[in-house]
């Protein structure tokens, strides 16, 4: 019985409070273990997720982009865009420039360094994205994303959102 199985795993001698309780922790257990094995392919090619991140979403703009612009769209929240810029920055993945317009506004953009190493990840990444949930058909996966979806709504419109 599926309802049983994260009992199981976390070895819950009673049953969950509530079913919000088992769903939020299901959410929790999985992203721990996606993000688990995700962080282990980033890290042979020498970066973190937010790393990452920064680096997919420049190379998807085609363009230099604003720092702050670059942390509103990030997947996960990072609190330093600026240290993680800096570290791309040391890497060679990244450049910085200061608006000429605007000194505070600071613009970054990728290096074909970083470009080629993200098209070295490209594979490896789809494969490990079809072994960790390739097993859902297309109607589960939209499924999937519109529940994900529909519960961050909550966060979202009861003014908890994140910064």
């Amino acid at each position: 019985m599926a309802s049983n199985r994260l009992q199981q795993e976390l070895k819950k001698k009673k049953p969950f409070d509530s079913p919000e309780q088992e769903a939020n922790l299901n959410i929790l257990r999985t992203n721990d273990r996606f993000e688990n094995r995700l962080g282990r392919l980033f890290r042979e090619y020498g970066l973190t997720a937010s790393q990452y991140n920064v680096l997919r979403i420049l190379r998807g703009e085609g363009g230099p982009l604003a720092s702050l612009e670059i942390a509103e769209r990030m997947v996960q929240v990072v609190p330093a865009i600026t240290g993680l810029i800096d570290r791309l920055e040391k890497q060679a993945l990244a450049i910085r420039k200061r608006c000429s317009k605007d000194r505070r506004v600071v613009y970054v953009e990728i290096t074909d360094k970083a470009l080629d190493l993200l098209l070295q990840m490209d594979d490896p990444l789809a494969e490990l994205h079809r072994e960790l949930i390739g097993h859902l058909t297309r109607k589960e996966l939209k499924e999937l994303s519109r529940l994900l979806e529909k519960a961050r709504q909550s966060v979202e419109n009861n003014g908890t959102k994140s910064p």
